[in-house]
């Protein structure tokens, strides 16, 4: 496909409220763990802590590992402005998709009371389907991708 027809496609909305509170809330859910992981804001350990742990002791590649961070830190900006809601919501899913797969053996609640040894995958799969929703609706109602229509 060429840019000149990919890029419209990947910016185009509708003005559905629906896809505004979705994208809304799932980069107000996001954007605090990009922010741990950017700027150690909310008790997280910053950047170079946050690559330590997802290199050395996640074991992901850099690359991924510096994505994952951009998709939860811009990624969570750009769901808030609706600017590439379809790329931050791939971003975010793909995030969620990796973090499932990590949580699985722990069930699939999340760890409500500490008698797990960890987190469930119930959060993830709400994440996901919330980010599959937006790259089937786009932003929606109030974004910027809106502005391009």
């Amino acid at each position: 496909m060429q840019l000149s027809r990919l890029l419209p496609a990947l910016v185009a909305t509708g003005d559905s409220l629906a896809a505004t509170v979705l994208r809304l809330a799932l980069g107000l859910m996001i954007l605090p763990h990009g922010l741990q992981k950017t700027l150690g804001w909310f008790g997280g350990y910053g950047f170079k802590g946050s690559m330590g742990y997802l290199t050395d002791t996640v074991g992901a590649p850099w690359i991924f590992a510096l994505l994952a961070i951009l998709a939860e830190s811009v990624g969570g900006l750009m769901l808030l402005a609706g600017f590439g809601t379809r790329i931050a919501a791939l971003g975010v899913g793909s995030v969620m998709l990796v973090a499932a797969t990590m949580h699985w053996s722990n069930g699939f609640f999340m760890n409500w009371f500490g008698q797990q040894k960890g987190e469930g995958i119930e959060f993830h799969l709400l994440a996901l389907g919330i980010a599959g929703a937006l790259l089937i609706l786009g932003g929606g109602r109030f974004s910027v991708d809106g502005l391009f229509r």
